[in-house]
């Protein structure tokens, strides 16, 4: 038991370490947090700062997710725990105990929850973001599309365990409720583009 909760603790962690903020101070770009859409996000790193940043900031929220929980899988610490960690890991980029708690949106990290989990979800809702993305050109719409989709295809088409649907499910609703704004913005026809940098 102890040990569960050490590895779901160590998870929100390094889920907690702010990939934007950390790649734009060493490159002296200040805190991507004050500009630009102001979410530590490799969305808004691209529009502000260009391809090579954004970059980092996605290998690193994405490496956040996939560690902590092909870690507890390694241990083989079950659905329950391993579910835990997903969801520790994707709060602690939400809400950063090193950065005011002050996250992102944590599209990111859910992917690479998603990937450890299993690599068919993973790639299920890359896969969707892309579609989604090349159609309309909407980072947000395409990450609200793939999100909502990827409790049922956990459950419906990969039949995963229960307690590990119900974490895709938590973090769907928050992804989805930290979008709020991006989706006022898309119904008044005001959301920025990709490759529209200042977006």
């Amino acid at each position: 038991m102890i040990s569960d909760l050490v590895f779901i603790l160590a998870s929100y962690l390094l889920g907690s370490v702010s990939a934007a903020v950390v790649v734009c101070r060493v490159l002296g770009k200040g805190d991507p947090r004050e500009t630009g859409s102001g979410n530590p996000g490799a969305t808004n790193v691209l529009r502000a700062h260009g391809k090579g940043p954004a970059a980092a900031t996605l290998i690193g929220d994405i490496g956040k997710g996939v560690v902590p929980v092909l870690l507890a899988r390694w241990a083989e610490l079950g659905p329950l725990v391993i579910g835990g960690c997903a969801c520790a890991a994707f709060l602690g980029h939400l809400f950063p105990v090193f950065f005011g708690f002050r996250g992102g949106k944590g599209v990111a990290t859910f992917v690479g929850v998603l990937l450890a989990m299993s690599l068919w979800l993973g790639l299920a809702f890359i896969g969707t973001w892309l579609t989604v993305a090349a159609i309309t050109r909407y980072s947000s719409l395409a990450a609200l599309v793939a999100t909502a989709a990827t409790p049922l295809i956990a459950a419906l088409a990969l039949g995963l365990p229960a307690p590990m649907v119900a974490a895709t499910t938590v973090m769907a609703a928050a992804i989805i409720y930290r979008h709020k704004a991006n989706i006022s913005r898309l119904l008044a026809g005001t959301e920025g583009r990709i490759g529209k940098r200042g977006a």
